[in-house]
């Protein structure tokens, strides 16, 4: 039989085309603007193709290529140590908290939930970082005050409550202890919880720079957000003291839109590529808690 056309798909088709053209858009013309001249922006501005095709943002910002370098390699590191002990302390925590046969498992939820309503406040939590747990202008102090998200957490709790208890209760009569559940059956089980959330925490250490700039003094150890943000501070002081009158330099090519847009590219790139091996776990990790029919 020959199949119906449908054309309220093909409506959907396109439709979804068009949302997806719309979301290119922007980043083909950020990288656009990174490639071209300063001068030419100023005079014609934005385009989705090069204007005056220059590389000097790049050159301006990889001036220096060593401590790009070393900021990317505090920054993979960060991200990735950060995300793989996020991961596991809150599914360590949420594990127990999805078990009916645990007593507290309620009030626990309530004093997690309790912390996404009220906190200590940045001066609280900046003295108590700083002079009691003596983390600052060190690695640690770049993930650890926010290893656990107590959003994720009552997200995966709610994940792992989607899992037979059944499992649970064969494997134990089986003879397997509550870490052989929890290694063998719960964490493989919850794969799309675990990717959603481990994709939203790579993005979030990813993208801080505020941490930087709050506890980070040694060079050695900025990330490469916070230096970029370093970087446009200078540019932005330059400009502003030329324009006082303070500098008698000409900084009409010094490159500031394109620098941005060059500085957009280098900070976000890495993170497309990483976007495809959380796809397939993606969708389905989004639907977690949702009414099932």
């Amino acid at each position: 039989m020959k199949k119906k056309k449908n054309p309220g798909r093909f409506f959907i088709h396109i439709l979804l085309i068009l949302i997806a053209v719309i979301c290119i858009i922007p980043f083909i013309a950020v990288v656009s603007i990174s490639l071209s001249d300063e001068v030419e922006i100023a005079k014609h501005g934005y385009s989705l193709l090069p204007r005056g095709f220059s590389l000097s943002a790049y050159a301006f910002i990889l001036r220096n290529p060593m401590k790009i370098l070393k900021s990317y390699l505090v920054t993979i590191l960060v991200c990735v140590i950060g995300t793989v002990l996020s991961l596991f302390i809150m599914s360590l925590c949420a594990y127990p908290l999805s078990r009916h046969d645990f007593k507290y498992r309620n009030k626990v939820s309530f004093i997690i939930f309790f912390t996404m309503l009220f906190n200590g406040g940045l001066v609280p939590t900046f003295i108590w970082v700083s002079k009691y747990l003596h983390l600052g202008n060190t690695f640690w102090v770049l993930f650890l005050p926010v290893i656990v998200s107590p959003w994720y957490l009552l997200l995966m709790r709610t994940f792992f409550q989607t899992i037979p208890y059944e499992i649970v209760e064969s494997a134990t009569i089986d003879g397997a202890t509550e870490t052989q559940v929890y290694l063998h059956l719960i964490l493989p089980l919850a794969k799309p919880a675990l990717a959603t959330v481990g994709l939203f925490t790579i993005l979030g250490f990813w993208n801080d720079w505020f941490r930087g700039l709050l506890y980070i003094e040694d060079s050695n150890l900025v990330t490469l957000q916070y230096m970029l943000y370093r970087m446009m501070g200078n540019i932005t002081e330059l400009q502003n003291a030329m324009t006082a009158g303070m500098m008698n330099i000409d900084l009409s090519t010094l490159p500031n839109e394109s620098a941005r847009m060059a500085m957009c590219v280098l900070a976000a790139g890495p993170m497309i590529f990483v976007f495809p091996f959380f796809q397939k776990y993606f969708v389905k990790g989004l639907t977690v808690g949702s009414v099932k029919g």
